[in-house]
């Protein structure tokens, strides 16, 4: 039997985690992603520009940080540990209010990355023969014996993905696009302040409650372990919404609700904003992925509650499943 061979459409965690199965079972893997570079929400933004000392510096933009309970990504985060790309960070957050802090909430251990966690990411595809970007994909179509990506045969393609953005590359009568149509997503802004020294009581990061300004606040500098006066801030749903055409216009609120969650005493010496149109699954669903012996789904929105670690099982999962069935 000749070899099989798949397309990988998305080199996020999931899409480079199914790749990863694929060729584990000797399958022929082509990846395939629009951006520059790989990872996906795991993204990072390089300071530049900021006239502060820490030009040069990576901050995280994307996802926050990781957990991990089972034991198959447990011995990857365990890797990733032992060579240096993964710091335990810390399992307590604190909780504030629209007008400051509340307390503080135990949880599971998170884990964060001394390069971002789009470093992560770039480890694991680091082992694959054939990672293509930027390349944006505009069509996947079936044939008669497996499908066309933008006119080039595959046995089957993977799609990790947002579900809106696997929908505009199907056809409207395509099974997996009805396999989507419930799926939702959140907008999200995320701010990125530096300050020229820290000036609020220390934390870690904290969920904010009852605002529909800001949900979550990371000290960046707490996080990547260098103590950078940094701070991380992605929006509400509702405020993002409002605000997608003008990301910048969402400044002003985002800058005083941050002021008063954290206790800052001064304002940041340079800011950002990124515009996250697809941030977070709002219908997350239960199953680990989708595959009809042709298509396959994946990503954080298949399998409950959207981790970076739901992201990877769903990937991977996937990706042995349809090695086999190929097979």
């Amino acid at each position: 039997m000749s070899t099989r061979s798949v397309a990988v459409v998305g080199a996020g965690i999931s899409g480079v985690s199914a790749a990863l199965a694929l060729r584990s079972h000797g399958v022929e893997v082509t990846v395939l992603d629009r951006a520059h570079r790989v990872g996906g929400r795991m993204a990072t933004r390089t300071l530049r520009g900021t006239g502060l000392p820490y030009d040069g510096r990576v901050v995280d933009v994307g996802a926050a940080y990781l957990t991990a309970s089972a034991p198959a990504f447990q011995a990857v985060v365990d890797s990733w540990a032992a060579r240096g790309l993964l710091r335990a960070w810390t399992d307590t957050f604190h909780v504030a209010g629209p007008d400051g802090r509340t307390g503080v909430v135990a949880g599971p251990l998170r884990y964060a990355a001394p390069a971002g966690l789009r470093s992560l990411v770039e480890d694991l595809a680091a082992d694959l023969p054939l990672v293509v970007h930027p390349r944006e994909v505009e069509t996947v179509e079936r044939v008669a014996d497996g499908v066309e990506v933008d006119g080039e045969r595959f046995d089957a393609v993977v799609l990790a993905m947002p579900a809106p953005q696997a929908t505009d590359l199907l056809a409207a009568d395509d099974p997996a696009a009805a396999v989507l149509a419930d799926q939702r997503w959140e907008p999200t802004l995320t701010l990125v302040a530096a300050y020229d020294e820290r000036c609020w009581p220390a934390f870690d990061a904290m969920f904010v409650n009852d605002s529909v300004v800001v949900d979550f606040v990371a000290d960046d500098g707490r996080r990547r372990g260098d103590d950078a006066p940094v701070l991380v801030a992605h929006s509400g749903a509702v405020l993002a919404a409002g605000h997608l055409d003008d990301p910048a216009s969402a400044a002003p609120a985002l800058l005083e609700a941050l002021e008063h969650a954290v206790g800052a005493t001064a304002k940041p010496a340079w800011f950002d904003l990124r515009r996250w149109s697809l941030a977070r699954p709002r219908t997350p669903l239960a199953t680990a992925y989708s595959f009809d012996g042709v298509v396959g789904l994946c990503g954080d929105a298949w399998g409950a509650p959207p981790r970076v670690e739901t992201a990877w099982t769903s990937g991977h999962d996937l990706g042995h499943v349809m090695a086999t069935r190929l097979a």
